[in-house]
């Protein structure tokens, strides 16, 4: 039986994976590696981590391919660690199954964090929580209301269906693609602008100051992430 939370870290350098396993193991983390596709997608199947954190550029391959061939039967997170620069890179990533991404080089407590909050979704996902909370904020999926310290907000059904989608991923980035698909449906996938709208509305009703937000982040030609403190 495994007593450790095992990391499986795909990545082919040398020193990312000597910097990575003390870091991880003093946090109490069992650390295992993969330094191809390949070998990445068969540990994934054979072993079951707990979470994986991939780097995009493998010798016999892109890194993409791990998280198109793990989701086909896989809800492990996975947060890739990338140096690089490209939106495009990251929100492919995103859309393709990938939980976040940290750019290299990184921070560790920073990783940290990020592995935390991933595993801590999978955990609500598995437990289906019907109340979601987000530092002061309360989303009931059950009574279909939201309160912000106590004080029940007014919103729209359309607004609710957002802001309930947003907190179910506290502290992950969701791509406008993947908002869009969940909230408005496939056919408004391009609609960044009509997303951009209402979350200006949103963050009029649940921000303390909508012009310097600190619940709804917006993750720069990608997407939103909402905080979770």
């Amino acid at each position: 039986m495994r007593t450790k939370t095992q990391v499986l870290v795909v990545d082919d350098e040398a020193a990312i994976l000597r910097f990575l396993k003390p870091a991880l193991e003093a946090n109490g983390y069992d650390m295992v590696s993969a330094g191809t596709v390949a070998e990445a997608t068969k540990r994934i199947a054979a072993e079951s981590p707990d979470i994986v954190l991939l780097d995009l550029g493998l010798p016999d391959g892109d890194g993409k391919e791990v998280i198109k061939r793990a989701r086909e039967w896989s809800d492990v997170p996975i947060i890739v660690l990338s140096a690089r620069e490209r939106e495009t890179e990251k929100i492919e990533s995103l859309d393709l199954g990938a939980d976040d991404y940290v750019n290299k080089p990184f921070n560790v407590g920073e990783l940290l964090a990020r592995m935390r909050t991933a595993l801590r979704h999978r955990m609500q996902r598995k437990a289906e929580i019907p109340v979601l909370r987000v530092g002061n904020l309360e989303v009931d999926a059950v009574r279909h209301r939201a309160t912000r310290a106590g004080i029940e907000l007014k919103l729209t059904p359309k607004e609710f269906e957002l802001l309930s989608f947003l907190s179910k991923h506290a502290g992950r980035v969701l791509t406008h693609r993947q908002i869009l698909t969940a909230v408005w449906g496939p056919a408004h996938t391009e609609d960044t602008q009509y997303l951009r709208v209402y979350v200006g509305q949103l963050r009029q009703k649940v921000e303390e100051h909508a012009d310097d937000p600190r619940i709804i982040l917006t993750e720069p030609g990608i997407g939103y992430r909402i905080a979770e403190s």
